[in-house]
């Protein structure tokens, strides 16, 4: 039972990450697969994959040493390449024979950056993992679990969800931000100061979200995205009221039925997980035998009465039965930090306490103990102010327009809603895709030739159903626009672009 219903939530889809540098002598080949799904696919069927996979790679590094292949076209199948670390491959094959199945292929990329990026902040570089106990158990051990609880937020029903075109005013690895008035910011920055008047000599980190949208950062842009990324998947109040991800328009499922499917998809990575195992030679009492977080857990967050966020995921301290206190590893500053979360109302604050600047979890409660007594009373303050002028989740809807903004240099987006977005009619949202894919493939030229000029990069399409579509690139900033209600002329659509540019966008997007 659990196997055919494995399959069915994989069906058209495989995803595997291996090492080229494992497996290369003959009766080895198993060595290099470090994760594959689905993973009660025949050991001899995997191999087919990654072999295909190794000799695409292989083949393209002829032509382009530098930058290899990161996507092949066949008949049947995309196959979709990203090297996480050197010689360490992430790939994804998906079908091209379902009705809807039609993906953006940088958008899947951005799906194995997402939780390559992921995986480093909680548990570091593949590489030295493996370098660690070369045997693959270790890593095996710790990426079965979680891409697994990572994929779990892509399940509808039974079926395995990922981006499509119905995903294609949304920009993964991006942060959305919230618009604050100047007198709320001032509290803000006052609540950020306080914050690192803890920290003494060394230096504490803090991030601040209201709802799902970030207020304030003293992170590095790459650990703001992956802490922003997980705090929206697991710890703002929508994520712990759910118990569910709404980063996609299509995750409508009960929780019941993610629950269910959830429980599949554990019982998929056990089956290779254990047979992987029979292979490895690790010593007994090693690594493998180590309490692993499992961090991507869905319902494993809760608040506690003292508005502290806490979790069982991390184990509990040897010396009593108190949770372990979670911690992530920055990449920017390459250090292990402590994360106490702290939630008012919608109003979610993150501080991160190096490891190596406190004595253990002593120190960790001395932490949250000046956040009740000189923080909390200034967060209720923000909060209020907050939500005051805080007008929904339809907050930056704009009447007539379905749009996403994207400012490539700050790593910012902002877009639709969600709700507004599903009024679109499938045409609009194919022709919006497509479009994207062809802006996609002239920005990598555009890279790939690097003269270090930016260009300016314009495209107006009319689709089947007479929606104007429409995408202009400039100075690092990305606007896509669908216009459903729209004049049949040009000069119309063009017009509702520079007025919806020079009213939200100080004119970055005017031709003018």
């Amino acid at each position: 039972m659990g196997m055919s219903a494995a399959t069915t939530a994989a069906e058209g889809i495989k995803f595997c990450i291996f090492d080229l540098r494992r497996g290369q002598q003959e009766g080895q080949e198993l060595d290099k697969i470090l994760f594959f799904f689905p993973a009660d696919l025949p050991f001899s069927a995997q191999l087919s994959v990654i072999g295909l996979s190794e000799g695409l790679i292989t083949f393209t590094r002829i032509f382009s040493p530098e930058a290899a292949c990161e996507v092949i076209e066949a008949e049947r199948h995309s196959h979709v390449f990203y090297e996480a670390e050197p010689d360490i491959w992430m790939v994804m094959v998906v079908e091209k024979n379902e009705s809807e199945a039609i993906w953006r292929i940088d958008a899947l990329r951005k799906v194995l950056k997402e939780v390559h990026s992921l995986f480093l902040m909680f548990h570091g570089s593949i590489r030295t993992m493996i370098e660690k106990e070369p045997a693959g158990g270790l890593i095996r051990s710790h990426l079965y679990p979680f891409i697994m609880d990572y994929l779990s937020d892509f399940l509808l029903g039974k079926k395995l969800q990922l981006p499509s075109f119905r995903d294609c005013l949304k920009e993964r690895g991006t942060v959305q931000m919230l618009t604050v008035s100047r007198e709320a910011a001032i509290e803000v920055q006052s609540l950020v100061r306080v914050l690192e008047s803890f920290a003494g000599n060394t230096q504490f980190y803090s991030l601040i979200l209201f709802q799902d949208l970030l207020v304030s950062t003293t992170l590095s842009p790459v650990d703001t995205i992956n802490l922003f990324t997980y705090a929206v998947l697991r710890l703002t109040p929508r994520a712990l009221s759910s118990g569910v991800s709404s980063w996609s328009y299509l995750r409508k499922g009960s929780t019941t039925s993610n629950v269910a499917t959830g429980s599949i998809l554990a019982q998929s990575a056990s089956v290779s997980e254990q047979n992987f195992r029979s292979r490895d030679t690790s010593p007994p009492g090693g690594d493998n035998s180590h309490h692993i977080a499992r961090p991507l857990q869905p319902d494993r967050w809760s608040k506690g009465k003292d508005g502290f966020l806490v979790t069982d995921i991390w184990g509990a301290e040897a010396s009593s039965s108190t949770s372990a206190t979670p911690t992530i590893w920055l990449q920017q500053t390459e250090e292990r930090v402590y994360v106490c979360a702290y939630q008012y109302r919608s109003l979610t604050l993150i501080l991160l306490v190096p490891v190596a600047s406190i004595l253990g979890e002593q120190g960790v409660s001395a932490v949250k103990q000046q956040i009740l007594e000189n923080a909390s009373l200034k967060m209720l303050k923000i909060e209020e102010k907050l939500s005051k002028g805080w007008a929904g989740e339809n907050a930056y809807h704009v009447s007539g327009y379905r749009y996403l903004l994207v400012d490539g240099d700050r790593d910012v987006s902002r877009a639709s809603p969600p709700g507004k977005v599903t009024t679109l009619t499938k045409e609009s949202l194919l022709a919006l895709s497509k479009v994207r894919e062809e802006v996609d493939l002239e920005k990598g030229r555009m890279e790939h030739d690097n003269a270090g000029q930016e260009k300016d990069l314009e495209v107006c399409i009319r689709a089947k159903n007479n929606a104007w579509v429409i995408a202009r690139i400039t100075k690092g900033k990305e606007l896509y626009m669908v216009l459903e209600k729209a004049n049949e002329t040009v000069l119309y659509a063009s017009d509702a672009v520079e007025k919806f540019s020079n009213r939200y966008c100080n004119g970055a997007f005017s031709l003018d």
